[in-house]
């Protein structure tokens, strides 16, 4: 069952940068910008995250908490923060059960194979813990300019 508007932040299992399960719904209370990505370092996952991180000073004056998770492993993920200096805090979904539980592990297709991934995709919780927008098939370029305008719009109501 993929998520959908008006959905609770899920009571599903992520693990942190030092590799210690927490449950998503632990951030339910505060709003959260929830978004996956492929894979650590490279283009366009990097891109976003500098992006992310340039404007985590703007989420935090709204409140809202930022989580990035990809199927990276936590010391991938302590690579990519230090190598960056991202402050987005990462996490991973090993198995993919969160991706699954989001709908974001999906079929791709290049060059004609097809293969599952991650479909770069984004999540905003209000603070009573419901997601209010969601944001599929992302391309980088404007997105986390559109994503702070709907926080605001969101902190405004």
């Amino acid at each position: 069952m993929t998520i959908k508007i008006g959905d609770r932040i899920p009571a599903v299992e992520l693990l942190d940068s030092d590799d210690k399960p927490f449950m998503l719904d632990r951030y339910a209370g505060a709003p959260l910008l929830l978004y996956f990505y492929p894979k650590d370092d490279t283009a366009g996952c990097t891109r976003e995250a500098q992006e992310f991180s340039a404007e985590k000073a703007a989420f935090d004056a709204l409140g809202v908490q930022l989580l990035g998770v990809s199927r990276d492993t936590a010391a991938k993920h302590r690579k990519f923060a230090a190598k960056y200096d991202l402050t987005v805090p990462l996490a991973t979904d090993p198995d993919g059960t969160v991706l699954e539980a989001f709908g974001s592990w999906v079929e791709k297709s290049l060059y004609g194979r097809k293969y599952m991934g991650i479909d770069r995709s984004t999540f905003l919780f209000d603070a009573g813990g419901q997601l209010v927008q969601a944001w599929r098939k992302v391309r980088v370029p404007g997105h986390v300019e559109a994503v702070l305008a709907a926080a605001k719009d969101m902190a405004a109501r």
